[in-house]
C-alpha cells in the first residue's frame, strides 16, 4: 500500500491512537509470519545433525502458481559430518536429483551441495553451490526452516527465486518438505517432497524405461 496516496480521514481524537495501534499490530503480524520456535513442543524431534547423516531418499513434485504439477523427481542425499576440532562439526549434504518433466521423457539430472556450519546459537550457517548468499538453518521441535535465494539455471541464463523452505518430521526417519517459491514477492510455485532415511547403499535413483 502506498501511504502517500491515501486520502485524509477525519477520526475522533480518542479513537485514533487505538485504531493506529490495531492497524500497526495487524501489519506487523502479517510481516512476521510463522516462526520455527512455535513448533518447539512438537515431536518427533527433528535434529539436523541426527537426521542428515547417512543416505536419504527424497521423492516429490514441483507445482506452478496455479497448483498444476509441472515436474516430478526422485533424489538421493548423501549426508556426512566432519570434525573441525573444539567439538565443532561441519555437515555436507550431497544431493542428486532426477527430474521427469514430461511422461516418457528422459530424466534431467541436477545436483546441489549444501554445507552446514554451527552458528553458535543452536542453528547452522547453510551455503550451497547455487545459493548466492548463505542462509540460516533454524530448527525447533519437529521442524526446520530456511529462507534463501536460489539461482536456478545455467551460467548466463539464470533466474533468482526466493525460497521459503520448511521441513517437518512426522515419523522417525520420515520428513515432509514444503518450499514456497516467489519472485518479487509474488508466489510462483511450490515444491513438495518426502524424505526418508534408508540404509547406506540403498538405490534411491532407480532407472526408468
Amino acid at each position: 500500500m502506498n501511504l502517500s496516496e491515501s486520502r485524509p480521514v477525519v477520526v475522533s481524537r480518542g479513537l485514533f491512537p487505538a485504531a493506529l495501534l490495531l492497524a500497526a499490530s495487524a501489519l506487523l503480524t502479517g510481516c512476521a509470519g510463522v516462526q520455527v520456535d512455535e513448533y518447539a513442543g512438537r515431536a518427533p524431534l527433528l535434529d539436523p545433525r541426527t537426521f542428515f547423516d547417512g543416505t536419504i531418499c527424497a521423492d516429490g513434485v514441483v507445482r506452478d502458481r496455479s497448483g498444476k504439477q509441472i515436474r516430478q523427481f526422485n533424489a538421493r542425499i548423501l549426508a556426512s559430518w566432519e570434525d573441525q576440532g573444539s567439538g565443532s562439526e561441519t555437515g555436507t549434504l550431497d544431493e542428486v536429483f532426477y527430474f521427469y518433466d514430461e511422461p516418457g521423457a528422459a530424466a534431467v539430472e541436477e545436483t546441489r551441495v549444501w554445507t552446514l556450519t554451527p552458528n553458535g546459537t543452536g542453528g547452522y550457517h547453510a551455503s550451497a553451490t547455487d545459493v548466492p548468499q548463505p542462509t540460516t538453518m533454524k530448527h525447533a521441535g519437529n521442524s526446520i526452516q530456511m529462507a534463501y535465494t536460489l539461482r536456478y539455471g545455467k551460467p548466463g541464463d539464470t533466474l533468482d527465486l526466493d525460497m521459503d523452505d520448511w521441513m517437518f518430521q512426522v515419523a522417525d526417519g520420515v520428513v515432509i518438505n514444503e518450499t514456497r517459491m516467489s519472485k518479487w514477492g509474488i508466489h510462483v510455485g511450490q515444491v513438495l517432497l518426502v524424505m526418508r532415511k534408508v540404509p547406506d547403499g540403498y538405490q534411491c535413483l532407480s532407472a526408468r524405461d
